[in-house]
């Protein structure tokens, strides 16, 4: 990538990354991204399930319950079963969608520490003033000379690969 100068000999330097180059190119949040995309599919299969078995005991009681195949209190147990089942998906629901937004928020903690853990580094020999985050249109204009996204990139993958993933 390209480094920014300080044009004059009193100015502070500045350079800026853009996040978006970092969350599509950076191993780690790729490795990230695969996990949670599994246990999102994990957590659809698995309430999906729960809910095809609900639905089918239910349409079973309804057909039997039609032809009288119960007595008043088969059916009300059969009844209970049921509700009992579709509050336990609920309750499933709820805590998978706990856990799962919890362990989102570990990674992205994750993703946003190993950024500034790396800058810190990085700008150890740099000596850049300010580093910036550059994210949708938060900045609205940034000569490219100051963009440091590609090196830092690089860096970051490098520091990865060393941890041995």
């Amino acid at each position: 990538g390209t480094t920014a100068s300080a044009s004059t000999s009193g100015a502070q330097k500045i350079a800026y990354v853009e996040i978006d180059s970092i969350m599509s190119q950076y191993t780690y949040w790729k490795d990230v991204t695969k996990i949670i995309k599994a246990k999102e599919a994990n957590i659809q299969r698995t309430l999906a399930g729960k809910q095809k078995a609900i639905q089918t005991a239910a349409l079973n009681f309804q057909q039997n319950a039609q032809a009288n195949k119960y007595t008043q209190a088969q059916a009300q147990q059969i009844q209970a079963s049921i509700q009992k089942q579709a509050q336990d998906a609920d309750a499933l629901q709820q805590r998978l969608g706990a856990e799962y937004q919890s362990e989102v928020a570990k990674y992205n903690k994750a993703l946003s520490d190993s950024v500034h853990n790396y800058l810190k580094e990085y700008n150890k020999d740099k000596k850049y003033a300010i580093i910036l985050a550059k994210s949708g249109d938060n900045i609205l204009y940034a000569d490219p000379a100051y963009n440091i996204t590609n090196e830092v990139v690089k860096g970051m993958n490098q520091a990865y690969k060393g941890m041995g993933k």
